[in-house]
């Protein structure tokens, strides 16, 4: 994969339930995170003493976070919104070059920030809140 431009990696959310995907307008900056716990099994006959994981155990999970400025007041008001409602929109992301990452997620943080003397900002966090599905492009 060759250099891509950050600018490319895109969060959008479904702003009506029906699948109509969004993109967040105003993101500067986003990243995405993906997790597995581990489960240990070891025991004393594990082979020269080394830790044993189980395979295919644990949870796993995925997790979404970017930093902008306000540019749509739709994709800022369904953002908002799905955070006071505490619901689990469809998300997806978008990585150029690489594929598609969709399913639920939940915004776990919003948060906003200004100066007198420069533009106000957002941050916000998503835990992922059921499967996700990778789609290549």
């Amino acid at each position: 994969m060759s250099v891509k431009n950050g600018r490319d990696l895109l969060i959008k959310m479904d702003m009506t339930g029906d699948g109509a995907f969004e993109t967040v307008a105003g993101l500067r900056a986003t990243r995405l995170s993906f997790n597995a716990e581990t489960v240990d099994v070891t025991s004393l006959e594990s082979e020269g003493g080394w830790r044993e994981l189980l395979a295919g155990a644990g949870v796993r999970s995925a997790s979404i976070s970017g930093s902008g400025v306000f540019r749509d007041a739709a994709t800022d008001g369904r953002a908002r919104q799905a955070f006071f409602d505490g619901e689990a929109p469809r998300c997806q992301v978008v990585i150029p070059d690489f594929g598609r990452i969709e399913g639920r997620f939940q915004i776990t943080s919003l948060e906003y920030a200004g100066r007198h003397n420069g533009e106000a900002t957002y941050e916000v966090a998503l835990a992922s809140a059921g499967a996700l599905t990778f789609v290549a492009i």
